[in-house]
């Protein structure tokens, strides 16, 4: 459960203005402050960042549980007696898809910072990464408020490479949820992440890098479709959060209100019994999720609203460098992380 203290000005629903421009405003901004740091950190990095397809024989390594089964030379395994994987020379283009949960629920968090803030900044720097090296990127955007069955996913952007697409889907990003798809104030539906992983599923013919980017406030279902994606892509899940939803302050009596069923209730948070039990439930809740994203096989960047954004990206193509170059340390790369998990 996603729940906000409204009259706390530490964790308000953020609600992005549609302005003229402002989508180039964004990027531009990102360019400056995030992506120049970052352009002296990925120099001669650029082929170990994401795993693309290739063709020609490069080695072969002993197989990890994240390494696709297709690829098992059985000759080797056999003569070893241990499996072993064909490592291949990654081409330079690849396509990356984004697979974005726009929930009620990734408006939570601090003015300025909120989950979904930090979905459009993530997609934003990434996508130009990317497509400044001539890669193309595309897009599920997923509601999760639409109530037409037919309707898996509220919108698809096909895969581009140029500046004007990036700039298209940053400024669909930054469009405030309209009210005809707004969730009902007496209560609406869970968020079924099944959905949009089902319909990347099924549409994603050819390999490609996948980003699931959710804060996994959902019904249950989703671990199975995320195994079934990560087994023919390079699926990475990144995971939104925020710190209040782990462990609440002692603000006396609030209202809180779950973001995705309307529902309101009123608490007194000085009771510290009270913020014990909450931070139980949600140690489970991490627990299980984590186990979950775990057992899929996919990597997992955690983004955290308090979080920087660049730490977080050097955080996760430190992981990225390190189980293509190594791969058998795995160990190292799954070291638990405040903000980064495997």
């Amino acid at each position: 459960m996603s729940n906000k203290p409204p009259d706390t000005p530490s964790a308000t629903v953020h609600t992005l203005p549609t302005l003229p421009g402002q989508a180039d405003r964004l990027l531009r901004e990102l360019e400056w402050k995030v992506i120049r740091r970052l352009d002296g950190l990925l120099q001669g990095d650029y082929r170990t960042l994401m795993r693309g397809s290739g063709l020609d024989l490069a080695d072969l390594r002993e197989y990890q549980p994240h390494d696709d089964v297709r690829h098992i030379d059985w000759n080797v395994t056999a003569r070893l007696n241990q499996p072993h994987v064909r490592v291949f020379t990654e081409d330079r283009e690849m396509t990356a898809w984004f697979l974005l949960d726009l929930s009620p629920s990734i408006s939570f968090g601090p003015e300025g910072r909120a989950k979904r803030d930090i979905l459009t900044g993530f997609v934003a720097v990434l996508s130009r990464l990317l497509t400044r090296h001539g890669n193309r990127v595309g897009a599920m955007l997923y509601g999760g408020a639409s109530h037409q069955a037919e309707r898996a996913v509220d919108a698809v952007l096909p895969p581009r490479s140029s500046r004007a697409h990036v700039l298209h889907l940053v400024h669909r990003l930054l469009a405030p949820t309209t009210p005809a798809t707004r969730q009902p104030q007496g209560g609406g539906a869970a968020t079924e992440l099944h959905r949009l992983l089902q319909t990347g599923l099924a549409n994603l013919r050819r390999r490609a890098t996948v980003f699931v980017v959710s804060d996994f406030i959902s019904a249950p279902g989703w671990e199975k479709p995320l195994a079934q994606l990560a087994q023919r892509h390079d699926v990475v899940a990144v995971r939104l959060l925020d710190p209040l939803e782990l462990e609440l302050p002692d603000l006396g009596l609030i209202t809180l209100r779950d973001a995705e069923s309307g529902e309101q209730l009123q608490v007194d948070t000085h009771d510290a019994a009270f913020r014990r039990r909450f931070a139980q439930l949600a140690a489970e809740r991490e627990a299980t999720l984590r186990n979950g994203l775990a057992h899929a096989g996919a990597d997992t960047l955690e983004l955290c609203t308090d979080d920087d954004l660049v730490d977080a990206l050097l955080r996760f193509m430190d992981l990225r460098q390190r189980r293509v170059r190594a791969p058998r340390a795995t160990a190292d790369a799954t070291a638990p992380h405040p903000h980064y998990a495997t």
